[in-house]
C-alpha cells in the first residue's frame, strides 16, 4: 500500500526543484566516490543469492563471501586467458594495420573528388577566412607533426583513464566483498531507520526485497544477452573471414553492456580492423553490418522485451534516463543507468510522493 503524502504547495515544489538541481550538481562532482559505491552495491545485490546458498550449506558468511568473490575473479581471469592468444595476435598486427589504413587514407586523399580532399580544401578556406577577418597571416603547420602529437596525447589520456577505471573497479570489488560479508546488517538498519511505524517498516522491507529481485533479474538478463551477442558475433565474424574473430566477439559482448554507445564503438573498431586487414571498404562495411545486426536484433528485440517484463518500464523513459546518467557520469553512467532506474521505479511504486516519477517511468 503506497505511503500517503500531502499535496505540495508552489513554494515546496520550487524548493524540491532547487534540491534536485543541487543533488545533480553534487552527483556530478562526487563521481569518483559515487561510481564505485553504486557499482559495488549493485554487484553485491547480484551475488547475494550465491552467498546465501553457501551459507545455507553451513559455511560461515565471511568464508562464503570470500569464495564467491574468488570465483568471480577466477571466471574473469579464465575468460581473459582464453582470448589472450588472439589478443596478442591482434596487437602484433597493429603496425601493419596502421600502415594499411594510412595507405587507404592516402588513396582517398589523392582522389580528385574524394571526401578527404574536399574536407581539406574546406578547412583551408575556413582558415584563410579566419586569418583575413582577424588581420593575421594563416600559418601552416606540419600535418604529420600535428597528427603525431594528437595521437600521443590521446594515448596518454586513455592510459590515465584506464588507470582510474582499474582503481574504481578495485574499490567496487572491495565494497562488494564487505557488503556480502555483512549479510542482512544494513537491511535491518534501514528497516529501523524507516521509523517506529510497522507500516513504514513493512513498506521499507518490501521495497528492499523488490530491489533485490529487480537487480538480480536485470543482471541475469544482461549476462545472457551479452554472452549470446559475443558468441554469435564471434561465429559471424569468423564466417566473413576477419582475423582474431574471438577477440572482436568478446569485445562486442563486453561493450554492449554500455547501452546504445557500446554497439557503435564495437562496430567502428571491427570495421577499422576489417579495413586494415583487407584494404577493402566493402569488407569493412560488411563486418560493421554484422556487428550492428546481431547487437541490435538481440538488444532491441529480445533484450527490450525481456527487460521490459522484468523492470516494467517504458522504452522512451529508459532511453532518456540512461542518456541522463551518461551525461552525468560518462560511460559509467551508461552502464549503471538502467539498474539505477529500475531501483527508482521500485521505490516510486510504493511511495506516493514519488508519483510523478512513477508515471514517467511506468510502462
Amino acid at each position: 500500500m503506497p505511503v500517503a503524502a500531502p499535496a505540495l504547495t508552489g513554494i515546496e515544489i520550487a524548493v524540491v526543484v532547487v534540491a534536485i538541481i543541487a543533488f545533480i550538481a553534487a552527483a556530478r562532482i562526487a563521481e569518483p566516490f559515487l561510481v564505485p559505491l553504486v557499482a559495488g552495491i549493485l554487484l553485491s545485490y547480484t551475488l547475494r543469492p550465491l552467498v546465501s546458498l553457501l551459507e545455507r550449506a553451513r559455511l560461515p558468511r565471511l568464508l562464503a563471501a570470500s569464495m564467491v568473490m574468488f570465483a568471480l575473479l577466477a571466471a574473469v581471469s579464465a575468460s581473459l586467458f582464453a582470448i589472450a592468444g588472439e589478443f596478442n595476435d591482434a596487437v602484433a598486427t597493429l603496425p601493419a594495420a596502421a600502415r594499411r589504413l594510412r595507405h587507404v587514407a592516402a588513396d582517398l586523399g589523392r582522389s580528385p573528388a574524394g571526401p578527404v580532399t574536399n574536407m581539406k580544401a574546406a578547412a583551408a578556406e575556413l582558415d584563410r577566412a579566419a586569418a583575413e577577418a582577424t588581420g593575421k597571416t594563416a600559418r601552416a603547420e606540419p600535418a604529420t607533426t600535428n597528427a603525431t602529437a594528437q595521437v600521443q596525447s590521446w594515448i596518454a589520456e586513455q592510459t590515465g583513464r584506464v588507470g582510474i577505471i582499474v582503481v574504481q573497479l578495485f574499490m567496487a570489488g572491495l565494497l562488494t566483498f564487505f557488503l556480502l560479508a555483512a549479510g542482512d546488517t544494513f537491511r535491518r538498519k534501514m528497516a529501523r531507520l524507516a521509523g517506529e511505524s510497522l507500516v513504514r517498516r513493512r513498506v521499507t522491507v518490501e521495497v528492499m526485497n523488490e530491489i533485490d529481485a529487480q537487480i538480480q533479474r536485470y543482471m541475469a538478463t544482461l549476462l545472457v544477452i551479452n554472452v549470446l551477442i559475443a558468441v554469435l558475433t564471434w561465429a559471424a565474424l569468423s564466417l566473413v573471414g576477419l582475423p582474431n574473430a574471438g577477440v572482436w566477439g568478446v569485445a562486442t559482448g563486453v561493450l554492449h553492456v554500455i547501452p546504445y554507445a557500446g554497439t557503435l564503438v564495437a562496430a567502428v573498431a571491427v570495421g577499422a580492423a576489417a579495413l586494415a586487414d583487407s584494404g577493402n571498404v566493402v569488407d569493412a562495411l560488411l563486418a560493421m553490418g554484422v556487428v550492428v545486426l546481431i547487437a541490435e536484433t538481440i538488444g532491441l528485440l529480445f533484450a527490450t522485451w525481456l527487460q521490459g517484463r522484468t523492470a516494467r518500464m517504458n522504452a522512451v523513459a529508459t532511453f532518456v534516463g540512461v542518456m541522463f546518467f551518461g551525461w552525468l557520469w560518462g560511460a559509467w553512467g551508461l552502464l549503471l543507468g538502467m539498474p539505477i532506474l529500475a531501483v527508482l521505479k521500485t521505490i516510486s511504486d510504493r511511495v506516493e510522493a514519488m508519483r510523478p516519477l512513477r508515471e514517467f517511468l511506468g510502462n
